[in-house]
């Protein structure tokens, strides 16, 4: 496997799909060629192939694969990259690096490496590759005075830095132990918990996605993007039929929240009581779904915010459409207004009508801007915000066979929402914007709800505020996270010893290959760092606040991350509390 470092009646469907053709109809708007504003951003991934293909088995030799994009970009772009080949103990073993131009089309370059016919020595072990990019307005062609400023370059930005970071094996290194564990019921296979498993059953979704009642939806055969705002021939109803086709529990379609107008900017034509109607009728479609399939959750809510100077970000539960654009009368079009990159401000809204958030493939610098600093601390935001994006496929993938070589890595970003005092677990989704909901690549949101309790909106936001779920690369496999008999995404205090223990389980007999148990401390603003190597691991924290989180590399490659626990350490005096 390659790892990459991208109304119930048949008369009343009738009915809504008639009045959704109207909407949609009424909202239709000549649109610009091209990518919509919305994605300019710049996209580095990095696919690197975990293991050795068996002909090179001798040498662990391999090809690295690096692509940039910038849909959408204005200017040609000079990207200066950097990729690090770690050893297993932190140490630089080999580095490549250069410029790139872009402009328009996709950028891949191939970087071969020798493995061991190139190193005299490269023991066995899992070695961390780690890209860095950075993309600017293009000068003049490099030449060799260019490329010898790469470093100065990189250093000087490393605030607007992608960076991703990922693993591969080298020869057979020895997997860690693992203890043992009674997989959780999966929802295909309901019924009570055992005596020797925890009361909970696993769910599996795609919490972030978009159909054509924003830029979502496209035709397999010809989506290669977003597109044009409500152009594309699939709603909400198909993608929810569609993602229950393929195996999915849950699917999120996750609309972008000024799009509702028919337009990536403003449309000054726009008749605020459709744009607002057709927010009603996907609530509406998401419940006559869920009324008529209760084996499934279709979620059906808002992507809110921009990308330049602000952050998507997902809301689950909301009634209401938020916006702040004005139509040529300076009719709101939306139900209610909300800043536009006023996180702050949205937070206190979210908090005050109990709505569920989670922070969308985030960036490391420039986006969730709490009193100027990127993810700054913010207490309704640690309310509401639930979820992270640690992973996505490709967005615009139109992959349907679950093998989209595109993905990328959001960890350190919500490591540093973490270590700003946010309470996230991690969630891996597929932000798909052609016809393929859930079927870009098998990664999943894996939530657990409680054995015997009805899969609801009700549950599953239960679950999310409990943050009882686990990001996978693999829809077979669980992990869940236990300390000292509390489950992952409780919150608790501690005194004496620590017991960490990752409890994973494979449908299709995947094993691990390594294990991580990483470590922060909540408002602390550092770096989270890596405690052990080991499943099941025995610590004493330090007096104080800390969180844990566990992450497992399959044998294959594919990733799971648990949920955190947060632990207020006290002195063996005291007590232990529950929070």
């Amino acid at each position: 496997m390659n790892t990459l470092l991208a109304a119930r009646a048949c008369g009343g469907a009738a009915l809504r799909q008639g009045l959704l053709g109207v909407l949609l109809g009424s909202l239709a708007l000549p649109v610009a060629e091209g990518a919509p504003f919305e994605h300019r951003e710049f996209d580095a991934t990095l696919q690197a192939p975990y293991r050795a293909q068996p002909a090179e088995r001798h040498s662990q030799a391999r090809t690295f694969v690096l692509r940039f994009d910038y849909p959408a970009v204005l200017q040609e772009q000079a990207v200066t990259w950097r990729l690090d080949l770690l050893t297993p103990s932190g140490r630089l073993l080999q580095r490549w690096f250069g410029i790139e131009r872009l402009y328009r089309e996709a950028v891949t370059v191939h970087i071969p490496w020798g493995g061991r016919s190139s190193r005299a020595t490269v023991p066995d072990g899992i070695y961390h590759l780690r890209l860095r990019a950075l993309a600017q307005d293009a000068g003049p062609p490099a030449d060799a005075a260019e490329f010898a400023s790469t470093e100065q370059t990189l250093a000087a930005h490393v605030s607007e830095l992608v960076e991703q970071d990922w693993d591969i094996a080298v020869g057979e290194p020895a997997p860690p132990a693992m203890p043992a564990f009674h997989a959780l019921p999966r929802a295909s296979a309901r019924g009570s918990a055992t005596a020797d498993t925890l009361p909970y059953t696993v769910y599996y979704g795609n919490l972030h996605s978009q159909t054509n009642h924003s830029d979502g939806g496209g035709e397999l055969a010809t989506c290669h993007g977003a597109q044009p705002p409500q152009s594309a021939p699939y709603g909400p109803d198909y993608a929810y039929a569609y993602a229950r086709g393929h195996g999915l529990d849950i699917l999120m379609t996750s609309e972008h929240n000024h799009m509702y107008d028919g337009s990536d900017g403003t449309n000054g034509a726009a008749d605020t009581a459709v744009a607002k109607a057709l927010y009603q009728a996907g609530l509406a479609s998401a419940a006559a779904f869920n009324a008529s399939h209760p084996d499934f959750l279709a979620i059906y809510g808002q992507e809110w915010g921009v990308i330049a100077n602000g952050g998507h970000l997902n809301i689950f539960n909301s009634a209401e459409l938020l916006g702040w654009e004005y139509n040529d009368q300076q009719q709101l079009l939306a139900d209610t207004f909300t800043p536009r990159s006023d996180y702050a401000t949205l937070f206190g809204l979210m908090r005050q009508r109990g709505w569920v958030g989670q922070f969308n493939h985030p960036a490391l610098a420039g986006q969730f801007l709490i009193g100027g600093q990127p993810f700054g601390y913010s207490a309704d935001g640690d309310q509401v915000m639930a979820l992270c994006e640690v992973m996505n496929s490709s967005a615009f993938s139109n992959n349907d066979t679950e093998t989209e070589a595109h993905r990328s890595n959001y960890e350190l970003a919500c490591d540093k929402a973490l270590e700003a005092g946010y309470h996230l677990a991690f969630s891996s989704d597929q932000d798909n914007h052609c016809a393929n909901w859930g079927a870009s690549y098998g990664n999943r949101t894996g939530v657990l709800i409680a054995t015997g309790a009805l899969l609801s909106a009700d549950s599953f936001l239960e679950a999310l505020r409990a943050r009882r779920v686990f990001a996978t690369m693999d829809k077979h496999a669980q992990l869940v996270l236990t300390a000292n008999g509390h489950l992952m995404g409780e919150r608790f205090s501690n005194s004496g010893a620590l017991h960490l223990v990752a409890n994973f389980a494979s449908a299709s007999g995947r094993s691990v290959a390594a294990a991580v148990v990483y470590e922060g401390v909540p408002g602390r603003n550092g770096t989270v760092s890596a405690l052990s190597n080991e499943a099941d691991t025995v610590i004493t924290p330090a007096d104080g606040e800390h969180f844990y989180y566990v992450k497992l590399t399959e044998d294959d490659g594919n990733v799971l991350w648990s949920a955190p626990v947060w632990v207020s350490q006290v002195p063996a005096a005291m007590h232990p509390r529950r929070h």
